[in-house]
């Protein structure tokens, strides 16, 4: 804590959240914030991003915190604003991303006269937050602002949202505080390992399903040798938050995400070792079909839970099993399939991008029906980080996208997008522009929501009508990309060909800054 003169509110939140190390803010600025615009503008040190919508924002705090382990900072315009933001901020949560959200608002004596703008701030940040504040004056601002980053920065990764009232921001202070260090992730007990190890050499059919921090190269390598040792088999969710994967690393099989086919997949699974991970649930529910996955006869054993230190968890468990001098099972070859010809298809599209997947890239994937396969196809690819929507609602993988790439911004992102996913957070093609980001997008247009339309089926609604499928489409008008990219600042070009593609997508990992190609499917 230090003491500094002639400050105001606004300006003590900045220097304690530098102080804190958290040093980027992902904007979307109104009057309520006028006063911490100009101190994040007097006060050097933070990088200021911003983002045309407020689910922009958000989700770029999600993509910065994934690649970084660190909490970025948003700034963000009273409950409307938070409102737009909460989608990505769902997102987020599911991800256990840090996040350090500030809300302006307006000034104390201002809200009882209720203008326009004002509503329950802290009501409509509850769902999507841990933590939640409202700074009473600007004399303890600081100690707020350092109370959130503690927050955010507790593992697993949380969402805290401190409000700033205009007059707390403008108000007088006269301290700056720093954040007290994050305290060590938990260890699993001695007694789970020994109890976890029994387990495995039972001779019973078992199976380890990981997820959250257990999925960097060296967890993956750690459950490889106990799988190598005792026979288990490996799974992960069919969606995760960061996922480390390519040739010469461990390969893991996804849990499917249609429900006939998860069963088949657990019923051979067996027991499950949770590592990271919860017991398998169908993502909806759909009629006579189950919602919990694990057949009845089988059983999920905790190991350890989110937060845990999931390396020090595997190096012990591997440890008791004899099995850190095994050789990793399931390490994936290198593989390039032959580039395909003719019109675009989901198959040629996945041989492309195992070909083409440059080493050490950043892989975002919003494809949502066309890329049901490509993280099979693309398990021989260069290594690679590769990174899902947990939380499931559309419209992250652009946002994601600018915050991973200012995090790496030694690494090529490559964001592959759903045209309806990517309509939801179109803006973000301004900030990659205008931050002149290393991004490479696909968009595979097919004019439909086309998960829903299998998803019609799938809840037992037999020969939808007109209606039912105008509701499903995005054509007529049909969107062009091209021109919505250039637009933006954005270079782009459409492809119809296989051919076509691998010559584009060869131009956009090459070119420095944001590059989108429009594969017509």
């Amino acid at each position: 804590m230090t003491n500094k003169e002639k400050m105001n509110g606004a300006e003590s939140l900045v220097e304690t959240l530098l102080a804190s190390d958290v040093d980027i803010c992902f904007t979307n600025p109104g009057t309520s914030e006028m006063h911490f615009v100009a101190a994040l503008d007097k006060i050097p040190g933070m990088r200021c991003v911003l983002c045309l919508f407020e689910g922009g924002v958000t989700g770029a705090a999600d993509g910065y915190y994934r690649m970084t382990g660190k909490p970025a900072s948003t700034l963000l315009h009273l409950a409307p604003g938070l409102g737009n933001g909460l989608a990505n901020l769902h997102n987020a949560k599911k991800a256990h991303s840090g996040i350090v959200n500030i809300v302006g608002d307006h000034a104390t004596y201002h809200l009882k006269y209720d203008a326009p703008l004002t509503a329950d701030i802290e009501g409509v940040a509850g769902p999507m937050s841990h933590w939640v504040k409202t700074s009473p004056t600007s004399e303890t601002i600081a100690a707020d602002g350092a109370l959130a980053v503690e927050t955010a920065r507790k593992s697993p990764g949380q969402i805290a949202t401190l409000i700033l009232p205009a007059d707390t921001a403008w108000g007088d202070a006269h301290e700056v505080v720093t954040a007290k260090a994050p305290a060590d992730k938990p260890r699993v007990s001695a007694e789970t390992i020994k109890k976890t190890a029994g387990l495995l050499r039972s001779g019973k059919t078992m199976s380890l399903l990981l997820g959250g921090d257990a999925l960097t190269e060296e967890c993956l390598e750690l459950a490889g040798r106990i799988v190598t040792k005792t026979g288990c088999g490996i799974y992960i969710d069919w969606f995760n938050t960061r996922l480390q994967r390519g040739a010469g690393r461990v390969q893991v099989e996804r849990i499917p995400y249609v429900v006939d086919n998860a069963l088949k997949v657990l019923e051979a699974a067996g027991d499950l070792v949770l590592i990271g991970a919860k017991a398998p649930v169908a993502f909806f529910a759909y009629p006579e079909k189950p919602s919990a996955l694990m057949p009845e006869n089988s059983l999920c054993h905790d190991f350890a839970v989110v937060g845990d230190d999931m390396e020090a968890a595997l190096q012990a468990l591997a440890a008791e099993l004899d099995a850190l001098a095994s050789p990793p099972a399931n390490v994936a070859e290198p593989y390039t399939p032959p580039l395909p010809t003719g019109p675009c298809s989901k198959e040629g599209i996945a041989a492309i991008l195992a070909n083409m997947i440059p080493e050490n890239a950043v892989v975002i994937d919003e494809s949502v029906t066309t890329g049901r396969e490509f993280m099979r196809a693309t398990a021989g690819a260069k290594p690679h980080d590769w990174l899902n929507n947990r939380g499931g609602s559309i419209g992250f993988g652009l946002p994601l996208a600018v915050g991973a790439s200012i995090a790496c911004p030694d690494r090529k992102v490559i964001a592959l997008e759903g045209d309806g996913s990517a309509m939801y957070t179109i803006q973000s093609l301004w900030t990659l522009a205008r931050e002149n980001l290393d991004v490479t997008i696909l968009v595979f247009a097919n004019g439909t929501y086309n998960i829903l339309r299998g998803e019609l089926t799938n809840v037992g609604v037999q020969n939808p009508g007109p209606r039912a499928i105008d509701m499903l489409s995005i054509n007529r008008p049909d969107l062009d990309w091209v021109k919505m990219a250039t637009g933006m600042g954005v270079d782009a070009q459409k492809v119809t060909t296989h051919e076509a593609l691998a010559q584009a997508f060869k131009a956009g990992l090459a070119h420095p800054g944001p590059y989108l190609i429009e594969v017509v499917v």
